[in-house]
């Protein structure tokens, strides 16, 4: 078994995926991920994405290939001990926010401290933060169902920063918000990543959003693909051919 390169704080090779169903979700894909890099997945819908963000970060266990983080292996782990790691270490953002609705603002964005051990005040004081970098400062002691879509977005982009995590998974985090909205939320993320020195894996199938990463990596029917844009001939005069190479 092969050890990954000592600067990706994120490595897989050759990994592959089916969803229970049977249809393929991940076919061969390997790729390295430098610690602090923004990284952007892109592609198409069904091309795997989520997918491919969910099998780096242990959420679900890969069917086969490699998975390592900080020199140690993912994919041989069991549960229990990638439940471990994404709670000590990953940050994790969906496209639609999972909110507690029995705890307010503050405790959402706090409930992840106080699951590591975190005190309370403590876990407070980190959520309050982020909450306020966010603008959602003042809706601190509201519940989720008093929020607006993208105020609630807003809070779990909180709860995933105030962990201060080392890889940073965030899939289509801008989904919900108004265009208006993406661009201060977006640099809010970015900004915090690279003064926190978090590596960041981002989905999104938005040109805009992929734009702010250090590097792209794009996905088609669950394979890497490289766009190559060829120049016009007198065939294909008033259009741009390009071709998909694995």
């Amino acid at each position: 078994m092969e050890a990954p390169p000592d600067n990706d704080v994120l490595w897989a090779r050759a990994l592959h995926f089916r969803h229970p169903d049977g249809s393929p979700g991940l076919a061969g894909i390997s790729l390295g991920v430098r610690e602090g890099e923004i990284l952007a997945v892109t592609g198409p819908r069904g091309s795997g994405k989520t997918t491919l963000l969910r099998c780096l970060s242990g959420l679900v266990p890969v069917r086969g290939g490699e998975v390592w983080f900080n020199s140690g292996p993912v994919h041989t782990l069991g549960p229990m001990a990638r439940e471990r790691l994404r709670r000590d270490r990953f940050g994790w953002i969906d496209p639609a926010p999972a909110l507690v609705p029995e705890l307010n603002v503050w405790e959402n964005a706090a409930l992840p401290l106080m699951l590591r051990g975190t005190g309370r005040r403590r876990a407070k004081v980190a959520a309050l933060e982020w909450l306020e970098r966010l603008d959602v400062g003042d809706r601190s002691r509201a519940r989720p169902h008093e929020l607006q879509q993208a105020e609630r977005q807003r809070v779990a982009i909180a709860r995933a920063l105030a962990t201060a995590p080392t890889v940073l998974f965030a899939d289509e985090p801008t989904a919900p918000l108004h265009r208006a909205d993406r661009n201060h939320v977006l640099r809010t993320l970015t900004t915090a990543a690279r003064s926190h020195g978090i590596t960041v894996v981002l989905a999104t199938a938005d040109p805009d959003t992929a734009a702010l990463a250090d590097r792209t990596v794009s996905l088609l029917d669950g394979r890497r693909v490289h766009t190559l844009h060829l120049p016009e001939t007198p065939e294909t005069e008033g259009r741009a051919a390009c071709s998909l190479s694995v």
